[in-house]
């Protein structure tokens, strides 16, 4: 299958160059960097192994990218609103949209905007970033959840999963782009925002006392606001994601990337809607609007 990567930062790159060097055609829309690697091609240095494409096949607009047969949306949701536009030249009719991106209700305000379009949904877990032009640190983890929005495209982006697997990505699939949201904010919401308001990695997040006890409150909310929704995790997913991190080596979410280098911060997606979702439901995300309000100020 053709590939297209819409946002070629440390995510859009690690996986279009994993799924290049597996041999699969894929083009790479670049908003910087486009010129160096033209000129010097990509490197992904890498904890699962280094892929270097000295040729890619990169483009400053998709009005000169081919249609693609899977399109990976890996840009940051602050730039949803341009997507339908930047989509519909590559995009036919049998194309799948899979969007790699943190928050909720992305896929559902996507396809408003693109009737009739395929479209999947993809949480990834992963520490990869951009290090210098053309060259993305990927230093832990990798994997990829995957799961349908729209009715029909479960075989084409179950063709999608295993290309992904054969390229040495961890895929797995998942039948609710709800649930499958939900199950990574109850990470986002506590460690990338309080990275930002707190100004400290995962290691001090989860290991320091008071930091742990308020990162643990603030993940038991998200399910409870995650069940209001109708939406179903069970608690002992608190343990395993506080675990999890102990494991991680120490680094800072991408919240903080941005903040740092003065970007606008994922809040609305990542902190608004789900806010927005529970209090229609009758449930009020108290931890997380305060760490919401202090982003905002912060912005």
């Amino acid at each position: 299958m053709r590939y297209a990567v819409i946002g070629t930062g440390g995510i859009g790159a690690y996986y279009g160059a994993r799924l290049a060097a597996a041999g699969h055609d894929v083009e790479f829309l670049f908003r910087s960097d486009h010129d160096h690697v033209k000129e010097h091609g990509l490197l992904i240095e890498s904890c699962k192994g280094d892929i270097f494409l000295p040729e890619v096949k990169a483009f400053r607009s998709s009005c000169d990218m081919q249609t693609a047969d899977v399109i990976l949306v890996c840009t940051k949701t602050t730039s949803n609103d341009a997507l339908p536009d930047i989509l519909r030249p590559i995009m036919g009719p049998e194309s799948l949209i899979i969007m790699i991106q943190n928050g909720l209700g992305m896929e559902e305000k996507l396809a408003e905007a693109l009737p009739g379009a395929s479209i999947a949904g993809s949480t990834a877990f992963i520490c990869s970033s951009r290090k210098a032009p053309g060259h993305i640190s990927h230093t832990a983890y990798g994997e990829l959840t995957v799961a349908p929005l729209s009715e029909g495209c479960e075989d084409r982006l179950e063709a999608a999963r295993e290309d992904m697997e054969a390229a040495g990505v961890p895929c797995h699939m998942m039948d609710s782009v709800p649930l499958m949201r939900w199950k990574k904010l109850v990470w986002n919401i506590p460690y990338n925002g309080l990275s930002v308001v707190r100004d400290l990695k995962t290691d001090a997040l989860t290991m320091e006392p008071e930091n742990r006890a308020l990162v643990i409150a603030m993940m038991e909310e998200v399910i409870g606001a995650a069940a209001a929704c109708g939406v179903v995790i069970d608690h002992s997913f608190v343990d395993s994601m506080v675990a999890m991190t102990k494991r991680m080596y120490p680094y800072h979410p991408s919240m903080y990337l941005d903040w740092k280098a003065g970007r606008k911060m994922e809040v609305d997606t990542m902190y608004g809607a789900p806010i927005a979702a529970a209090a229609a439901h009758g449930f009020d995300m108290k931890l997380a609007r305060e760490v919401m309000e202090d982003l905002l100020k912060m912005s």
